[in-house]
């Protein structure tokens, strides 16, 4: 499943897995949950199962069927390194994306113990980023696990941002990405939360980008910070046949 995306840090989603398990707070009001199960209701094929995780074999190469470069969220519905998705699979995932090198592919997972389990096994070009989440201080613990991993870009998704993590480890990350829960139930975010992860962002010099404040009604709360929106991400090098630098999507 290939789509154009309405998230704010990516232009196009690839998800050669469909479904997850819940697994920490951040997970309670999964928005890939309520969809999925809104497809199977609709008769989507591809989510008959709903929410259970589900390999999409046919669309591992997908990618290289896409000429113009994308900046690609790898499995918005699903998890690439959930325990029920096999080595081989991932292997071929990643096959695909160092193949089609014109793309750059961001991957986030929940579970970045397993990919430092798997990190030999997989190649680590320059064009795919890893990413983990990070709700509150409790989960802390993955920016570690990420920090044992080979990729260009590594970066933290603190979404939905649940509480306060004063001291959220970015000293091995290229990039933070901050945003309030949002739709039915949303749990508040509070300011001073924000505020404290973008000022050790701009003391450590990592990118900052804040998605937005959340809440049931999303786009009234919009995503200013301080009077202005942050949208920063990081600048990556050219990749595969010596295309010059370029700056990601939204920077210039």
């Amino acid at each position: 499943m290939a789509l154009a995306s309405k998230i704010e840090w990516t232009e196009a989603t690839w998800n050669p897995v469909t479904g997850c398990t819940k697994i920490s707070p951040g997970c309670k009001f999964c928005y890939a949950d309520r969809m999925a199960k809104r497809l199977q209701a609709m008769g989507q094929e591809r989510y008959r199962n709903g929410f259970e995780l589900t390999l999409q074999e046919d669309l591992v190469d997908l990618p290289l069927k896409w000429k113009k470069p994308k900046v690609i969220f790898v499995n918005s519905m699903s998890d690439l390194f959930h325990a029920a998705v096999p080595d081989e699979f991932i292997q071929r995932c990643f096959d695909t994306m160092e193949a089609a090198d014109q793309h750059t592919f961001q991957v986030l997972t929940k579970r970045p113990e397993r990919v430092a389990s798997v990190a030999k096994k997989l190649p680590w070009p320059r064009n795919v980023w890893i990413g983990t989440s990070i709700e509150n201080c409790d989960y802390s613990w993955r920016a570690k696990e990420l920090a044992k991993v080979p990729a260009f870009v590594r970066f933290l998704s603190v979404e939905p941002l649940l509480g306060p993590i004063p001291r959220l480890p970015i000293s091995n990350c290229e990039w933070v990405i901050v945003g309030g829960e949002s739709g039915p139930g949303a749990r508040p975010i509070r300011r001073e939360w924000v505020v404290s992860i973008r000022d050790r962002c701009l003391k450590y010099n990592v990118p900052f980008f804040f998605k937005q404040w959340g809440g049931v009604h999303k786009s009234r709360t919009g995503r200013e910070l301080d009077g202005r929106t942050w949208d920063q991400m990081p600048r990556m090098q050219g990749v595969g046949d010596g295309k010059k630098a370029r700056a990601m999507a939204g920077v210039v």
